[in-house]
């Protein structure tokens, strides 16, 4: 939130999804000069028409003063830029802002998953891209529904130089936006990918009538899973212990807001992955990411059984109870 004295940024977030609506407010709130780049023009107009982002912000009345816009330009000038693009779509996207984009620029991303091609995390997928030496990340427990509706949230943004992450910090904090800052990107990072894997396996577990003690089973060994892969590459063990990593992972898993968790569910209950997909316009990340997640953690040699498990069911067909068994009927050892 602006303090006296402060001047006002001009921010751009670059998606037009719920999560960068959502945090295109928060930045707007804090009285800084906010534009949302969206890639279709009809669905621009649709918001500026009806005041809402109807697609995925439903019933959230926006406020007067954000541009929406498709043109790329606005980024030229940009003090701030905020990468909020599935990562499905989000090297096509970054790469029509190279060449745009000042290196003065503070860039963060917050998207939650893996490159598809190269399992790179997204800060070094937009930093190749757009040529620039340190990208940020911001994740933790933050569904975009209740950030938009001012529900106290806290998230960590986390950049390799404190003094820009700290810019970030005070860009978007305010009395019901809490930011703390770090410097373990890596681990930042990987909490907000990995933890859509597990929330996937928890909703499974739920939609096969499984009960909490699975549940509790299912969130602990898979934080352990998610920081011995987080280690591996470079990650600071006890990031997994903060919000962007044991706190985001329990709000995936158990909130009714999330679509990992749910598509889960509704793969228990036995429903085909293509035709739960076929029926959302809002991405889930942990259906498209557990491949890569899958193929780092046997590049660096790290057990992820339900990592594994996860991908034989959404890429191999595997019946869900086959896989509950197989992480059951694994040796026993100490934890």
């Amino acid at each position: 939130m602006l303090k006296e004295g402060e001047l006002t940024m001009k921010c751009v977030v670059i998606g037009d999804g719920g999560w960068g609506t959502a945090l295109a407010m928060v930045l707007h709130q804090n009285g800084h000069d906010v534009t949302v780049w969206g890639p279709f023009e009809e669905t621009l107009k649709t918001i500026r028409e009806t005041g809402e982002n109807p697609t995925f912000l439903p019933d959230v009345p926006l406020p007067d003063g954000i541009e929406w816009t498709t043109d790329t330009a606005v980024a030229g000038d940009a003090d701030l830029a905020v990468l909020a693009v599935p990562t499905k779509y989000y090297r096509d996207v970054t790469t029509r802002f190279a060449g745009i984009i000042k290196p003065s620029t503070l860039v963060v991303s917050v998207a939650k998953g893996l490159d598809k091609d190269s399992h790179h995390r997204m800060s070094e997928v937009a930093a190749e891209i757009l040529g620039l030496p340190d990208v940020a990340a911001l994740s933790g427990p933050s569904h975009a529904e209740e950030v938009a509706r001012g529900i106290l949230t806290a998230v960590t943004v986390a950049a390799r130089d404190r003094e820009r992450a700290t810019r970030i910090q005070e860009a978007f904090a305010n009395p019901r936006f809490r930011v703390y800052t770090a410097d373990d990107v890596i681990g930042v990072e990987l909490g907000g990918a990995l933890k859509n894997v597990i929330a996937i396996a928890v909703g499974m577990s739920d939609g096969l009538g499984f009960g909490d003690n699975t549940r509790a089973a299912l969130i602990t060994r898979g934080l352990s899973e998610m920081t011995r892969l987080g280690c591996a590459v470079g990650a600071q063990a006890k990031t997994f212990s903060g919000l962007s990593g044991l706190g985001d992972l329990i709000v995936t898993c158990t909130s009714k807001l999330s679509r990992n968790r749910s598509v889960g569910e509704r793969i228990g209950r036995g429903e085909k992955v293509d035709d739960i997909l076929g029926g959302m316009a809002q991405a889930t990340e942990g259906i498209w990411n557990c491949a890569s997640a899958r193929a780092l953690a046997q590049a660096k040699h790290i057990d992820a059984p339900v990592t594994e498990q996860v991908y034989a069911i959404v890429h191999e067909g595997r019946d869900p109870r086959e896989a509950v068994a197989s992480l059951m009927s694994r040796d026993v050892r100490a934890e």
